[in-house]
């Protein structure tokens, strides 16, 4: 295929690339891709997409033109995803600590930003057409207003699609998300809704902004560094980790079957960890409302209901509790729900239902 033609396809669609993908693919990726599928496949993978300013310098050319060319890896990255059946993909876009760099950059990166979901707003047929929902992830107030406005614009639209569903976090950090999930808790006791005591590991997860995913199985960074660069701290606790010596514009499938075969090698043991972790949660859970049920049986005295058992007590107390937890969650659902839909340019909340 001449290089006009892959042009032509490439403009086609700049976030679903899949008539280049299928035009260029060789029998042997077709084949490895086959024989990796024979085996545990990753339901969600992240990527910390690291190395666009070195790959300007190293092919000398403008740093705005290296993270375009990230973006188009990403685009690519995502149909090889897709093609070998990972539902959820997360990838790390834009660091808050990225605003300390210079204004240029920042303002150049932002601009990026617009006109690519501008682009993926004018690609909606393909966005429903593969089904995915596409979810930001970060302090959106941090952003500017016009990228707000055209990012809650994506996320509303395919809201509902469910094949599957790739997460941008921007103006994002690790620390910043577990400190907002703090503040929801506080904001969840305050109001009522939950107890100190009813706060756990999976109640603290349902406040962070991947609340809606599972943690990733396979997180990926490229460019050869060695370190999470606080992204998904909390989340990749029980994932494989792949650190690969390669620039993020020169990623290659052949990097990507690399790092589902490392994946299919260790993924056994990471889930007897997780596994014993879920066991260690429940046991935690239940020691909670065990002391909590003590507490107010020793409070009862003599008042004490004893044709009650302890654990019948356990139970019931434990009902209440997820029975708040529920109440806390959808409350805290509805308050983000409505933070998008303000965010929602004019001429799209125009276009939603009236109460």
């Amino acid at each position: 295929m001449s290089a006009l033609e892959l042009q032509k396809l490439r403009e086609s669609s700049e976030w679903f690339p899949e008539k280049e993908y299928l035009a260029q693919r060789t029998w042997l990726q077709t084949t490895c891709a086959r024989v990796l599928s024979c085996g545990p496949i990753p339901r969600h993978v992240a990527f910390i997409m690291d190395g666009n300013r070195r790959f300007a310098r190293k092919s000398e050319i403008e740093r705005e033109e290296g993270h375009l060319q990230g973006f188009n890896k990403l685009a690519e990255t995502l149909q090889w995803c897709l093609d070998l059946g990972v539902s959820e993909v997360t990838v790390y876009a834009f660091s808050i600590e990225n605003f300390k760099r210079s204004k240029d950059e920042v303002d150049g990166l932002m601009h990026l930003a617009t006109e690519k979901f501008k682009r993926l707003l004018k690609e909606k047929d393909e966005i429903m057409k593969h089904g995915v929902s596409v979810r930001v992830l970060g302090d959106f107030n941090l952003l500017p207003r016009d990228l707000q406005e055209i990012v809650a614009d994506v996320m509303y639209i395919s809201r509902n699609n469910t094949r599957a569903i790739l997460n941008v976090c921007m103006a994002y950090t690790a620390r910043h998300e577990i400190t907002n999930a703090f503040k929801e808790l506080s904001w969840g006791v305050n109001k009522g809704l939950i107890e100190p005591s009813d706060i756990s590991e999976e109640v603290m997860e349902r406040c962070f902004y991947t609340r809606h995913s599972p943690d990733p199985d396979l997180l990926i960074r490229t460019s050869g560094e060695v370190r999470l660069s606080d992204f998904l701290l909390w989340q990749s606790s029980y994932s494989v980790l792949a650190f690969v010596d390669v620039l993020w514009p020169e990623y290659t499938i052949w990097d990507f079957f690399q790092g589902i075969l490392y994946y299919q090698m260790n993924q056994r043991q990471v889930q007897v960890a997780k596994d014993n972790r879920d066991v260690r949660r429940v046991r935690a859970v239940y020691e909670s409302d065990r002391q909590e049920v003590t507490k107010v049986m020793a409070g009862e005295g003599g008042n004490t209901d004893q044709s009650t058992s302890l654990p019948e007590r356990i139970s019931e107390y434990a009902a209440k509790r997820e029975q708040r937890i529920k109440n806390f969650v959808e409350t805290l659902e509805a308050k983000r729900t409505q933070q998008l839909l303000n965010m929602l340019p004019a001429r799209t909340a125009s276009d939603l239902p009236t109460s």
